[in-house]
């Protein structure tokens, strides 16, 4: 058994760690604080190879693996949650289904600009009252001689107004429930397809998060993914690749905060010595620690599995559930540690408590989570 990463997978590891630091971090409280999308680090990383990391060469990828993809988002999350989660929808949310549920066509029409980060990619699938329940939602898309005609309101959608490609979920028979949703590709720009607002949030406040709205917003018959009624089983596909992101993003926040803490902790004094000393300080570094190295072997047999084109769904719910909250933890011990600065916005952490509590709730909460690996443990079904 070789936990040995390769030498290719330590390089990109190495060349994002090298940008994220020097060129993400010193912006990252900026940003935050004015609530601002950094287009300018898109066309960067764009440069540098990495909107298309997981993609063949062929449709302008990097040609990297998943567990190459896992190490980026984990980097660049490090250094900002904001620009993680936005690289994680574009990648895992919105050029994959194309990837793997588009023909020939879509993927050189829409693959290759998204991959070399031309266009920015979005996945509209949750609703107002379609949240951990995917197969509620309501927004219809109907034929009409050759377009598609689609109706209804996405709501929480990362990179929304800004996208210029998107992915929607609808219902094109909706009698047959579940088996009745399809998959569909919009184009930024199409009549009647509506950024109504984005969200003002906890934290990631330089993502944007927009509720999107469509009326008699037509697309060509052709940017149908699949065949009719095969959308919840893709959807459900991309949100296993989707948990791997969202824990590498939760794996980079967590670490940031234990990383802050240690330094803050041997430079702090208090009764005449450095709080490092300190048992109460040291236990909790010491399962910061230990839970964020778990929860990175989780995550890497999880990405391993899916380059392995195996099943993973219940390793990728796994790894998620464990890092979101091993994260949660470091974090609030991060601001444990710093005290009353960890509070203030003077110091970094309260920024990273902020970003990481979305980890336990996008793309499927914790408790979905659980229902995922229970059904999957018990042979219950197929899961979530």
């Amino acid at each position: 058994m070789d936990f040995e990463l390769t030498e290719e997978q330590k390089m990109i590891r190495d060349m994002v760690r090298d940008f994220a630091e020097n060129e993400i971090a010193p912006i990252a409280t900026e940003i935050d604080e004015m609530g601002r999308f950094p287009e300018e680090m898109v066309k960067k990383m764009a440069e540098l190879g990495l909107m298309g990391l997981p993609w063949p060469e062929e449709y302008g990828g990097g040609g990297a693996d998943n567990v190459s993809y896992t190490l980026a988002t984990e980097e660049i999350s490090r250094a900002s949650g904001s620009l993680g989660i936005a690289y994680a929808a574009h990648i895992s949310l919105c050029s994959s289904p194309i990837y793997l549920f588009g023909n020939e066509e879509q993927k050189r029409k829409y693959l290759v600009p998204l991959a070399r980060g031309d266009w920015l990619g979005a996945l509209g699938l949750t609703e107002p009252e379609a949240g951990s329940d995917a197969g509620a939602i309501k927004t219809t898309a109907l034929l009409d001689g050759d377009e598609w005609v689609i109706n209804g309101t996405k709501r929480f959608i990362t990179n929304g107004s800004i996208a210029d490609v998107l992915v929607i979920a609808a219902k094109t028979d909706p009698e047959k429930g579940t088996r009745g949703i399809s998959s569909f590709i919009v184009e930024k720009g199409t009549p009647g397809f509506i950024p109504t607002k984005d969200e003002e949030k906890m934290g990631l406040k330089a993502s944007i998060t927009s509720e999107l709205l469509f009326e008699d917003s037509r697309v060509p018959q052709e940017n149908l993914l699949g065949k009719p009624g095969e959308g919840f089983k893709q959807m459900l596909t991309i949100l296993d690749g989707g948990r791997i992101s969202i824990g590498a993003m939760a794996l980079g926040l967590g670490r940031a905060a234990l990383e802050a803490s240690i330094a803050y902790a041997k430079e702090r004094h208090q009764f005449g010595r450095p709080i490092a000393e300190f048992q109460a300080i040291q236990w909790m570094v010491a399962d910061g620690a230990t839970e964020l190295d778990a929860a990175r072997l989780l995550l890497y047999q999880a990405a391993y599995l899916e380059d392995q084109g195996k099943r993973f769904t219940k390793e990728a719910a796994m790894a998620k559930l464990f890092a979101s909250e091993a994260a949660e933890r470091a974090c609030f011990n991060a601001i444990q540690i710093h005290g009353g600065y960890g509070y203030s916005r003077e110091y970094p952490v309260e920024r990273f408590y902020r970003d990481n509590r979305l980890t336990t709730i996008g793309e499927g909460t914790s408790e979905i989570q659980r229902l995922v690996i229970a059904r999957q443990v018990l042979e219950l079904g197929k899961g979530l």
